[in-house]
């Protein structure tokens, strides 16, 4: 699937506030289509536990980059649910391909938001450590995991936007939505919380 963009920005008010406010949300944007031909600096897996690849996100991203990247994800030992590994892109458009493990949905009884609010901060951490400027997230933990999509996208955009505020490497993340339901669910936590 082609990427069809749809960008969200904010107007930048003159109180100063304001501004550093509008410049952090000039940072996020939010698409349609297929993380595998973002072309940005890193992409984020959505993988599983043992990095070996799997359905949905992980198998297109496995797909995509090629063998190599299961031969050195092999090499990992896995990924704890809510860190994150890094590894090359290979074939990709991006350079790194930032793996976390999200937290399979339980009622919520058993830390998944913290585990989920993990996931986004190490990610950014390790993209910025990696020196990427640019890097694009899919929906993590919301399809096979059952996560609640709106619960997710608040956690998403909550962690974001507070790694941002204290952040001035990081030059644009990016939301890749799978579909105009995720789409509008991270739209709405967009103007919600950023």
């Amino acid at each position: 699937m082609d990427c069809c963009c749809f960008v969200v920005t904010a107007q930048v008010d003159s109180a100063v506030g304001e501004k550093e406010v509008g410049d952090m949300k000039k940072r996020v944007s939010i698409v349609e289509g297929d993380i595998t031909k973002q072309k940005v600096d890193a992409i984020v897996n959505a993988a599983n536990n043992s990095l070996l690849g799997g359905g949905g996100v992980d198998g297109a991203i496995h797909r995509a980059a090629g063998s190599e990247l299961l031969e050195e994800t092999r090499q990992m030992g896995g990924c704890p649910t809510g860190e994150a590994r890094v590894s090359k892109g290979y074939r990709l458009p991006a350079r790194w391909v930032i793996h976390t493990a999200g937290p399979i949905w339980a009622g919520g009884h058993k830390n998944e938001d913290n585990l989920l609010a993990g996931c986004y901060r190490n990610c950014l951490k390790m993209a910025v450590e990696h020196g990427a400027k640019t890097i694009a997230f899919p929906s993590i933990s919301t399809g096979a995991y059952r996560f609640p999509l709106e619960r997710a996208t608040e956690i998403a955009m909550g962690e974001t936007g507070k790694f941002l505020e204290n952040d001035n490497i990081l030059k644009k993340v990016v939301f890749v939505c799978f579909g105009e339901r995720v789409l509008k669910a991270y739209q709405d936590a967009f103007e919600k919380i950023l």
